[in-house]
């Protein structure tokens, strides 16, 4: 499926990047919405990171009341498993992946890429990141859950089999319930992945413990 690239916020370090970081916001939000974050993690410049932040495309939301909005996919119930929108799903998981082969193509190696997403852009991010045919340096999944998760085993790949996953959760999230995220988690444990997991007293949100976790997990993900 050819598809065109994304708009996104982009961040580069002064010299030539040497990894990347491709971070998906959640329903309603846009790519601004955690660019703020990214200086806190100070990684920019002391590892020449480039971070991508892409605007998902706007569609109807049905949970939403059919309002239009930025979306990776369309919602139809408080239970998200409920009636999933799988072709919306999958045109997300095409269009992250132009947006990795564009990085690869600009000269940063799949090794040296990371998919980082947060509610509706961390399921993108899982999706996209073990179904990846090349190995990535890992996958950053934040208050967030395994979409389509009866075909993964059938369609994930061996080139990630192994690849660093990082899930973080609020112990109070009344948008992706916790337990949905540790089935996800026991999910991906039981195919064999290896899950560094997180929880914090916190609702559908990021909180500042959560950024140290993450920028230590980033670090040892990324090129010295």
């Amino acid at each position: 499926m050819k598809t065109n690239h994304l708009d996104a916020v982009e961040i580069n370090p002064p010299a030539a990047p040497r990894a990347c970081v491709i971070w998906l916001h959640g329903l309603g939000a846009d790519g601004h919405d955690f660019a703020p974050l990214i200086p806190e993690l100070g990684l920019v410049n002391e590892r020449a990171l480039r971070v991508v932040l892409p605007h998902a495309p706007y569609r109807p939301v049905t949970i939403n009341g059919g309002h239009v909005m930025r979306a990776w996919y369309d919602i139809l119930a408080p239970d998200l498993l409920q009636g999933e929108d799988s072709q919306g799903i999958r045109e997300s998981e095409q269009q992250l992946r132009g947006l990795i082969e564009r990085e690869v193509g600009n000269g940063i190696p799949p090794e040296h890429i990371v998919l980082a997403g947060f509610s509706q852009g961390g399921a993108i991010a899982l999706q996209a990141g073990l179904r990846y045919p090349q190995r990535l340096a890992g996958i950053l999944a934040l208050s967030t859950y395994i979409p389509l998760a009866a075909v993964l085993a059938a369609e994930r790949t061996a080139a990630n089999a192994a690849v660093p996953i990082m899930m973080a959760h609020g112990l109070h999230d009344p948008v992706v319930p916790l337990a949905l995220a540790e089935r996800s988690r026991d999910q991906l444990q039981g195919l064999g992945y290896t899950v560094d997991w997180h929880s914090y007293p916190m609702p559908h949100a990021v909180c500042p413990a959560e950024i140290a976790d993450i920028r230590a997990w980033l670090g040892a993900c990324l090129p010295q």
